[in-house]
């Protein structure tokens, strides 16, 4: 007998060292969830995007091009016999001595470019990546707001699962109180079945929340470019900011705004591109040099020519059509730009006034609504464990006071989005 006593506790005594070994070693193993604040997450876009990328690959490719806007046309070269005749007889010395016919004829020609003309080509060329450039900060501002977007509708989340883990911990109480009361004939079980409903869709919400953070995650390793299953957690705190500016108008927002900063670029490039092709109505000079090698005692002889390109009438249709349709073009821009400021001024003042009116509900819900719904149900309860009040009426407290926590956080949501909207049209990083 006291050997097998010896023998259980020595198991026993093996078992606890198997299960702290165990233990050390999972906590050991165990990696921690990393935590991703917005400001990392925007860094990461800025650094990583692919559609980033790909505008910094077309900025470089204009840059390049640009290099070559100076460049003349290749010189022409050619060479072959210059009025030479058919019969060979005559490229010699004739008996009598006259000299032989024909000449063998070397020729270069040049035609020497304008210079206002090259100044023209090499502005308008170098203006053609600085639309792009702001056409990559319009872009960063539309990937900033789908970050900010799914960061908050996230954080929204955590919040509810937060209810719901309160939820599930009061619908448990009345469930089993419900259960023993009935077992004592001291309650109603119809109670007791719409607690346990409740806990059900308690949990089929919970799935679906989840589910949503699964989505936000993957949207965001999106956006940043990496492993769209790389598990990581956000921060829950957040604060409404003032986005109030003294005077939101044309000025501001031109400033502000890289797609209107864009509309001006492009603007500034078809006046660049108009003053290139009236320059194209101007004419442009050359130079042609041949020399010639004689037959049969011919001399040498050269031939020094300079020549002019003239834009006619015929010729120059072109330009002059290209010419009008970019003051049109100019045109159509203004009023793009003129657009783009009115919608942006008028969605600005109206999110103004919308947050402003968001946050004095927001401001009632949680001052008076839900203090006064919390007090209710503990009060309820209170009643409920001194066996004054019915367990039904405790459900309906808690069924209000849980559907306005939730309305709650859905309200907090759309003033945060909102607020990520107001960051968008101001193009606030």
């Amino acid at each position: 007998m006291g050997a097998s006593m010896s023998w259980m506790q020595n198991t026993n005594a093996m078992n606890k060292i198997i299960l702290i070994i165990i233990t050390i070693l999972g906590s050991l193993t165990a990696k921690p969830q990393v935590m991703t604040g917005l400001d990392s997450i925007c860094a990461a876009i800025r650094e990583g995007n692919p559609s980033l990328r790909s505008s910094d690959a077309l900025i470089r490719s204009l840059d390049e091009a640009a290099k070559g806007a100076r460049s003349w046309d290749a010189p022409l070269l050619s060479t072959g016999l210059w009025m030479t005749p058919y019969n060979p007889n005559l490229w010699k010395r004739q008996a009598d001595g006259s000299p032989g016919m024909g000449q063998y004829m070397v020729s270069a020609e040049q035609m020497l470019p304008n210079r206002r003309r090259l100044d023209a080509e090499e502005a308008y060329m170098q203006g053609m990546s600085a639309v792009e450039k702001q056409k990559k900060g319009a872009a960063l501002n539309e990937l900033y707001a789908a970050a900010r977007q799914n960061y908050y509708q996230w954080m929204m989340i955590q919040k509810k699962l937060k209810v719901l883990d309160q939820n599930t911990k009061l619908l448990d109480f009345m469930i089993r109180d419900a259960e023993l009361k009935y077992k004592n004939n001291l309650g109603r079980i119809n109670v007791y079945y719409k607690a346990k409903a409740a806990l059900g869709n308690v949990e089929s919400i919970r799935i679906d929340l989840e589910n949503e953070i699964v989505q936000k995650r993957v949207m965001l390793n999106t956006l940043m470019h990496r492993d769209k299953s790389m598990v990581f957690e956000i921060d829950t705190a957040y604060s409404i900011n003032d986005f109030s500016v003294p005077a939101v108008d044309s000025a501001y927002l031109s400033e502000a705004r890289s797609d209107i900063k864009a509309v001006q670029q492009d603007i500034r490039l078809t006046g660049l591109q108009q003053q290139a092709e009236r320059v194209k109505l101007k004419p442009e000079f050359g130079v042609r040099f041949d020399h010639m090698f004689g037959f049969g005692g011919v001399p040498m002889q050269y031939s020094l020519m300079g020549m002019i390109r003239l834009p006619v009438a015929w010729s120059s249709r072109g330009a002059r059509a290209n010419i009008e349709s970019l003051k049109w073009k100019t045109e159509a821009l203004n009023q793009e730009k003129e657009k783009m400021i009115n919608e942006a001024e008028g969605s600005y003042y109206g999110l103004q006034q919308e947050i402003a009116s968001k946050q004095r509900q927001l401001r009632v819900l949680d001052e008076k609504v839900i203090p006064a719904l919390q007090k209710n149900y503990q009060t309820m309860l209170l009643a409920y464990e001194q066996n004054t009040e019915e367990l039904f009426n405790l459900y309906d407290a808690w069924e209000t006071l849980n559907s306005t926590q939730l309305e709650y956080w859905d309200r907090v949501q759309q003033l945060l989005l909102m607020q990520v909207e107001l960051q968008r049209i101001l193009e606030i990083k």
